[in-house]
Protein backbone atom coordinates (compact mmCIF):
# COMPACT_ATOMS: atom_id res chain seq x y z
CA UNK A 1 0.00 0.00 0.00
CA UNK A 2 1.62 3.24 -0.85
CA UNK A 3 1.84 6.51 1.17
CA UNK A 4 -0.79 9.11 0.60
CA UNK A 5 0.46 12.62 -0.54
CA UNK A 6 -1.26 13.82 3.01
CA UNK A 7 0.74 10.84 4.76
CA UNK A 8 3.96 12.11 3.35
CA UNK A 9 3.77 15.45 3.90
CA UNK A 10 2.70 15.14 7.96
CA UNK A 11 5.72 13.09 8.48
CA UNK A 12 7.76 15.65 6.61
CA UNK A 13 6.82 18.17 9.24
CA UNK A 14 7.97 16.19 12.01
CA UNK A 15 11.65 17.68 10.69
CA UNK A 16 12.54 20.45 11.75
CA UNK A 17 14.67 22.52 8.90
CA UNK A 18 16.49 25.65 8.31
CA UNK A 19 15.11 28.22 6.25
CA UNK A 20 16.78 29.43 2.84
CA UNK A 21 16.54 31.77 -0.46
CA UNK A 22 17.54 30.60 -3.58
CA UNK A 23 18.61 33.30 -5.85
CA UNK A 24 20.13 33.54 -9.58
CA UNK A 25 20.61 36.13 -11.83
CA UNK A 26 20.23 35.81 -16.02
CA UNK A 27 20.37 37.96 -18.67
CA UNK A 28 16.84 37.14 -20.69
CA UNK A 29 14.92 36.82 -16.79
CA UNK A 30 16.86 39.13 -14.38
CA UNK A 31 16.87 38.94 -11.01
CA UNK A 32 14.83 35.77 -9.74
CA UNK A 33 14.74 33.94 -6.34
CA UNK A 34 12.01 31.49 -4.06
CA UNK A 35 12.57 30.06 -0.39
CA UNK A 36 13.24 26.82 -0.24
CA UNK A 37 14.14 24.21 3.13
CA UNK A 38 15.49 21.47 1.11
CA UNK A 39 19.19 22.82 1.13
CA UNK A 40 21.79 20.26 2.60
CA UNK A 41 25.74 19.64 2.01
CA UNK A 42 26.83 17.11 -0.17
CA UNK A 43 30.80 17.33 -0.50
CA UNK A 44 33.51 19.38 1.58
CA UNK A 45 36.41 18.71 -1.00
CA UNK A 46 35.44 20.13 -3.98
CA UNK A 47 32.61 22.18 -1.42
CA UNK A 48 28.97 21.09 -3.06
CA UNK A 49 25.54 21.56 -1.94
CA UNK A 50 22.34 21.00 -3.22
CA UNK A 51 19.05 22.37 -3.43
CA UNK A 52 15.53 20.96 -4.06
CA UNK A 53 13.34 22.96 -6.77
CA UNK A 54 9.66 22.35 -7.70
CA UNK A 55 10.15 21.73 -11.56
CA UNK A 56 6.62 24.27 -12.00
CA UNK A 57 8.76 27.40 -10.03
CA UNK A 58 10.25 29.59 -12.50
CA UNK A 59 13.78 30.67 -10.53
CA UNK A 60 14.54 27.25 -11.87
CA UNK A 61 14.44 28.40 -15.46
CA UNK A 62 16.80 30.94 -14.42
CA UNK A 63 18.96 28.62 -13.13
CA UNK A 64 18.95 26.69 -15.77
CA UNK A 65 19.92 30.09 -18.42
CA UNK A 66 23.07 31.28 -16.13
CA UNK A 67 24.08 27.94 -15.15
CA UNK A 68 24.44 29.69 -11.23
CA UNK A 69 22.75 30.30 -7.99
CA UNK A 70 23.11 31.55 -4.04
CA UNK A 71 21.84 29.81 -1.12
CA UNK A 72 20.87 32.33 1.34
CA UNK A 73 20.33 31.10 5.01
CA UNK A 74 17.93 33.33 6.46
CA UNK A 75 18.55 34.70 10.42
CA UNK A 76 15.78 34.76 12.75
CA UNK A 77 14.65 38.12 11.80
CA UNK A 78 14.07 37.33 8.65
CA UNK A 79 10.68 35.56 8.71
CA UNK A 80 9.10 38.37 6.58
CA UNK A 81 11.97 37.88 3.71
CA UNK A 82 10.92 34.07 3.74
CA UNK A 83 7.18 34.92 2.68
CA UNK A 84 8.20 37.20 0.26
CA UNK A 85 10.32 35.05 -1.63
CA UNK A 86 7.81 31.89 -0.63
CA UNK A 87 5.56 33.91 -3.30
CA UNK A 88 2.37 36.59 -3.52
CA UNK A 89 5.17 38.88 -5.27
CA UNK A 90 6.54 39.50 -8.28
CA UNK A 91 10.52 38.83 -9.01
CA UNK A 92 10.93 42.12 -9.02
CA UNK A 93 9.11 42.96 -5.84
CA UNK A 94 10.53 40.53 -3.83
CA UNK A 95 14.06 42.05 -4.23
CA UNK A 96 12.96 45.26 -3.73
CA UNK A 97 12.01 44.36 -0.08
CA UNK A 98 15.23 42.68 0.49
CA UNK A 99 18.68 44.00 0.99
CA UNK A 100 21.41 42.73 -1.46
CA UNK A 101 24.46 42.75 -2.79
CA UNK A 102 25.69 40.96 -6.64
CA UNK A 103 27.71 38.29 -6.56
CA UNK A 104 29.62 36.31 -8.66
CA UNK A 105 28.60 36.98 -12.17
CA UNK A 106 25.61 39.38 -10.72
CA UNK A 107 23.78 36.61 -8.74
CA UNK A 108 22.10 37.90 -5.50
CA UNK A 109 23.58 37.42 -2.42
CA UNK A 110 20.94 38.72 0.40
CA UNK A 111 22.86 41.02 2.91
CA UNK A 112 20.85 40.27 6.22
CA UNK A 113 21.37 36.59 5.88
CA UNK A 114 23.64 34.34 8.10
CA UNK A 115 24.94 32.87 4.93
CA UNK A 116 25.27 33.05 1.51
CA UNK A 117 26.90 30.89 -0.56
CA UNK A 118 27.46 31.53 -4.49
CA UNK A 119 27.45 28.99 -6.48
CA UNK A 120 27.74 27.58 -10.47
CA UNK A 121 25.80 24.40 -11.42
CA UNK A 122 27.48 21.36 -11.85
CA UNK A 123 24.68 19.27 -11.84
CA UNK A 124 20.88 18.64 -12.06
CA UNK A 125 19.00 15.61 -11.43
CA UNK A 126 15.08 15.65 -12.06
CA UNK A 127 12.75 13.66 -9.37
CA UNK A 128 9.42 13.68 -9.34
CA UNK A 129 8.11 17.34 -9.43
CA UNK A 130 11.82 18.58 -8.46
CA UNK A 131 15.18 19.31 -10.18
CA UNK A 132 17.81 18.50 -7.51
CA UNK A 133 20.20 21.06 -8.33
CA UNK A 134 24.10 20.45 -7.14
CA UNK A 135 26.63 23.51 -7.22
CA UNK A 136 29.95 23.65 -6.55
CA UNK A 137 30.41 26.60 -3.77
CA UNK A 138 33.29 28.88 -5.20
CA UNK A 139 32.50 32.08 -2.68
CA UNK A 140 30.75 32.30 0.85
CA UNK A 141 30.13 35.06 3.03
CA UNK A 142 29.07 33.88 6.94
CA UNK A 143 27.53 37.13 9.35
CA UNK A 144 26.90 36.42 13.43
CA UNK A 145 22.88 35.70 13.91
CA UNK A 146 20.73 32.88 14.90
CA UNK A 147 18.53 30.56 12.21
CA UNK A 148 15.29 30.90 11.20
CA UNK A 149 13.65 27.41 11.58
CA UNK A 150 10.85 25.77 9.86
CA UNK A 151 8.88 22.85 11.67
CA UNK A 152 5.27 21.94 11.74
CA UNK A 153 4.22 24.31 9.11
CA UNK A 154 5.40 27.24 11.71
CA UNK A 155 8.36 29.50 11.74
CA UNK A 156 10.37 29.16 14.72
CA UNK A 157 13.52 29.96 16.13
CA UNK A 158 16.35 28.67 18.73
CA UNK A 159 15.62 28.11 22.20
CA UNK A 160 18.43 27.86 25.10
CA UNK A 161 18.78 24.69 27.05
Amino acid sequence: MAVTGDEFKKALQQWASGVAVVATHSAKLGNQGMTVTAFASVSMTPPQILVCINESADTGEGIKESERFSVNVLSSRQQDVSSHFAGGLSQQERFEQAGWTAGIQGVPLLNDSIASLDCRVVEKVHAGTHWIIIGEVENTVCRDGEPLLYFRSQYRGLSEQ
